[in-house]
């Protein structure tokens, strides 16, 4: 092969490849919405249903605005966005819960990390298969992360951490989402937090091949 068809075929493949990067990154129509949480403000209906579709199955959410409004919006807004769409449920801990809600695009997930809002009270007590949002030891911290309680883990209640919704089809395909790496670092052998923030997919998938992960999140029709 000649130095100029060499030099043609690197041109053609960094072209290729920029397209399918451009592609990557415009795959989901709502990511700049994503890194403008600002335009994330859409009322959620005062019930309605999210689909998750895994990499163990389906579960679906059911959610109950008046349980926890603030966490209900916040939620209905992820969902119809994308947000949720390939992340990762990177702290499985087995007979307490599951966490998600990073998202494996460094860049979407930073602002929307930022953009905190407040705490609802707590209406409803964190049983057996209740979706909540996770936030810090700090008041008004919730952002993006959510959690399912494997089992009643009423003991959250007075720390805070409001149900919005629940699983009402699927609980068993929640049950087996793979809960091998435990809880994140340093406390156990699972993801380091900081890391996901920062490198996304790229450091769970070279790390920890094993986790489980959303496919597509949905509203759906009740």
């Amino acid at each position: 092969m000649s130095f100029r068809s060499i030099v043609t075929a690197a041109l053609s493949l960094a072209v290729s490849s920029g397209a399918a990067a451009a592609s990557a990154q415009t795959a989901n129509p709502n990511i700049a919405k994503l890194k403008n949480p600002a335009q994330l403000t859409e009322k959620a209906p005062d019930v309605f249903r999210a689909r998750f579709d895994t990499s163990k199955g389906a579960f679906t959410v059911e959610v109950h605005r008046d349980w926890a409004p603030l966490g209900a919006d916040r939620f209905y807004n992820l969902v119809k966005n994308g947000f949720f769409d390939d992340a990762r449920f990177f702290r499985v801990i087995a007979e307490f819960m599951v966490q998600f809600g990073i998202n494996g695009n460094p860049a979407v997930q930073a602002p929307l990390r930022e953009a905190t809002f407040k705490d609802d009270p707590v209406k409803q007590s964190n049983k057996k298969g209740y979706v909540t949002f996770a936030k810090s030891g700090l008041p008004n911290s919730r952002s993006t992360q959510v959690f399912i309680n494997f089992q009643d883990n009423d003991n959250l209640d007075s720390q805070g951490f409001a149900p919005f919704g629940r699983i009402v089809d699927g609980m068993n395909v929640v049950q087996k989402l793979n809960s091998d790496y435990g809880d994140g670092a340093p406390s156990g052998r699972g993801p380091d937090q900081a890391r996901i923030q920062m490198e996304g997919n790229a450091y769970l998938t070279k790390d920890f091949p094993k986790l489980d992960y959303i496919k597509t999140a949905t509203i759906v029709a009740n």
